[in-house]
């Protein structure tokens, strides 16, 4: 299990969500990055120095601090799709390989390199960004019945990492609650619902959406 690469974003216009920029365009980055926590959402920052997001009421702080999604699911959307997918295309900081990313659970924790640990804290949901970044009409339903999400992770442990560090599990929470689960439980499974409040890393946003939704 290892990075393939690190990928951070240059700002572009974005005209799918009505704001001046989206940070959605990375790429990947030679040498080591820094990684640490970011505080709160609303300001902008993400763990990866060098980065930063600018829907900042629905994207960045320390909950969605790095972005990873798993080469081998970029591959099978490439040959579905039938155009290159390169590292950072949708979006994420981490290209990983050997990776169960969307299987993994909330509150999982990861060691990457000698310094860094990351922990599990729930999946990407696909918005209009997305959709027109990639192009394709449809995009988000067709994102969303794969289930294959991605996953937001925070930082535990700050330092730096680089492409071809070795990642390793440190630490599985005893539950069932994985990242795709949550995600097809927030879109087109709500009967889900109730099996997410066993992950107590679950961010209070989406807590809180689950005892909205279920308190009827």
């Amino acid at each position: 299990m290892k990075l393939l690469s690190v990928n951070t974003g240059r700002p572009r216009p974005n005209p799918w969500k009505g704001l001046s920029s989206t940070g959605i365009d990375k790429r990947p980055v030679t040498g080591p990055v820094a990684v640490t926590a970011p505080g709160p959402k609303g300001t902008g920052a993400v763990g990866l120095a060098g980065d930063r997001v600018y829907d900042v009421k629905h994207h960045g702080g320390s909950d969605q601090a790095v972005y990873a999604y798993a080469r081998e699911d970029l591959d099978g959307w490439q040959a579905e799709l039938g155009r290159p997918l390169p590292d950072g295309v949708f979006g994420e900081n981490l290209t990983t390989l050997g990776i169960d990313v969307n299987g993994a659970l909330i509150g999982e924790r990861w060691r990457i390199g000698a310094e860094v640990v990351l922990e599990v804290s729930c999946p990407r949901i696909p918005c209009g960004t997305f959709q027109g970044w990639l192009g394709r009409d449809g995009w988000i339903k067709r994102f969303t019945r794969a289930a294959l999400p991605g996953a937001y992770l925070r930082v535990i442990e700050p330092g730096e990492i680089r492409a071809g560090d070795p990642v390793e599990v440190v630490h599985r929470p005893d539950h069932d609650v994985t990242v795709a689960l949550v995600f097809r439980a927030m879109t087109l499974e709500g009967e889900l619902l109730p099996r997410l409040l066993a992950a107590d890393a679950l961010p209070e946003e989406e807590k809180e959406l689950v005892r909205r939704r279920t308190s009827g």
